[in-house]
């Protein structure tokens, strides 16, 4: 019975985790929707690198925690986070940019909710 509580107790924390990431995520996308750039790592403005860093970095370590318990929960990786990373990094000069970028992902995780 002790191990069965530990892990409901365990697939509670990551259902908050993935919850806490979630809003983190669409805190960041408004920020970056706004007009800030640097979430999706589109450019190399160190200006923009820094100010994007404490929101990524918050969606780091929630992620890195979320890893492990879905790991140890045997369960499939978390689809957000490897969605966003996916949507990371430099683009060519065609491509949208971050602000409208983000506003598609709100877009589309306000339908998903």
């Amino acid at each position: 019975m002790a191990r069965a509580d530990r892990l409901e107790r365990m697939d509670r924390r990551r259902e908050e985790a993935e919850d806490e990431y979630t809003d983190a995520l669409i805190s960041a996308l408004k920020v970056t929707a706004a007009g800030q750039w640097g979430l999706f790592g589109h450019t190399r403005d160190k200006t923009h690198v820094a100010k994007a860093k404490p929101l990524l970095a918050e969606l780091e370590d929630l992620a890195h925690e979320i890893a492990d318990l879905r790991k140890r929960l045997d369960l499939e990786p978390f689809a957000l986070h490897a969605e966003f990373l996916a949507a990371r990094g430099p683009v060519n000069s065609h491509a949208v940019g971050e602000p409208k970028q983000a506003q598609a992902w709100l877009a589309r995780l306000e339908q998903d909710q």
